[in-house]
């Protein structure tokens, strides 16, 4: 059994890391800010677990984050905390400069101080684990793939803080010899994702009998990771990464924006057709093309496979049926994250 510090574990993907993580038998000192998308429910199952410890609290809180360090002595920290949502990074960004650089900031300095006290055995094993996105590499051709070679060319607000805090973890490790490792995923879907994500806002939407908003031509291409198989991936990095390397995580899985929010409508109208027979195809809407949006992502994972032995689970068939039938059986999950200023909308149109 290992102890984790565990950031933005509240979230969806790191919600997902920590109840693979706990059920695996680990413990973990799990720090969240509860934002918007941070939501406790995720983790009800593990009420009264004494090997998960829950901490609202913030990673830009240095004397928080250096008590839990002392307190818990984690062997590694693992950073899911972030401000992730492109849309809103369009309408405000400030939010996503704070957590994504300056705290990611914050916190590598409260690993190094850590690190630099362990004893020797400790500091062989000890670990700084930051999850970032695809999103870092900009926009691809109709041909290739993202390695790990690929350069930066960030486009959005959101993309680029990550960017920023994924150089500030390669620069802890070159500057002062902290173990790190960096992952870099394509688009996760699954289980406790917020709802203003495209799969999950196209579940409800559906299901309400709205218009269901797709971007543009709706030919925007991305690579499709269910998230049980991501924090597998996580997890195996973790274990066995070779430290200051990257690793690419995706599912194998491109597909255009139409098809995904097509494949949606006919799961849900097999499991639930409208009373009126129609089916809810005919209920998508084109709208405004966001700024700065991205034609295309693809992740080249075969480093992580090669390396690591790791390989997704479930193809993009079997992880939508999967996520529509969560969907549909937790809708009292899905009430209990929406409030009065959330209605289900697109946003980051970047109005002024």
């Amino acid at each position: 059994m290992s102890t984790l510090l565990v950031t933005g574990g509240a979230g969806f993907i790191g919600g997902n890391f920590v109840l693979q993580q706990v059920a695996a038998g680990h413990r973990v000192i799990n720090l969240d800010a509860l934002t918007y998308a941070g939501n406790r429910d995720t983790l009800a199952s593990l009420d009264g677990n004494p090997q998960h410890v829950f901490v609202q609290g913030d990673i830009g809180d240095r004397s928080l984050i250096d008590r839990l360090l002392s307190e818990h002595r984690p062997e590694a920290i693992v950073n899911f905390a972030a401000e992730s949502h492109v849309d809103r990074s369009i309408d405000g960004p400030g939010a996503f400069i704070q957590t994504n650089i300056v705290g990611t900031f914050n916190l590598l300095e409260a690993a190094r101080g850590y690190f630099g006290a362990l004893d020797a055995a400790a500091r062989a094993g000890f670990r700084f684990l930051h999850v970032s996105t695809d999103e870092v590499y900009g926009s691809l051709g109709e041909q290739g793939r993202f390695s790990e070679q690929s350069p930066y060319a960030p486009n959005s607000p959101y993309s680029a803080s990550k960017a920023a805090s994924d150089h500030l973890v390669r620069a802890y490790h070159h500057t002062y010899g902290l173990p790190v490792l960096t992952t870099n995923c394509s688009n996760n879907y699954g289980p406790y994702q917020f709802p203003e994500k495209l799969i999950p806002l196209i579940i409800q939407r559906a299901m309400a009998g709205e218009p269901l908003p797709v971007y543009g031509d709706g030919r925007n291409i991305r690579d499709w990771l269910f998230v049980g198989d991501h924090c597998r991936a996580i997890a195996r990095v973790l274990e066995a990464g070779r430290i200051g390397e990257v690793y690419n995580v995706g599912g194998d899985a491109e597909r255009e924006n139409i098809e995904v929010v097509n494949t949606l409508c006919a799961l849900i109208d097999a499991r639930v057709p409208r009373a009126d027979g129609a089916p809810r195809a005919s209920q998508i809407t084109y709208v405004t093309d966001r700024p700065g949006h991205d034609r295309r992502y693809a992740i080249d994972a075969s480093k992580l496979k090669s390396e690591l032995g790791w390989a997704p689970s479930r193809s993009f068939e079997q992880g939508m049926a999967e996520t529509v039938d969560w969907y549909l059986a937790n809708q009292a999950w899905v009430q209990r994250v929406l409030d009065g200023s959330y209605r289900l909308e697109r946003i980051g149109r970047g109005d002024v």
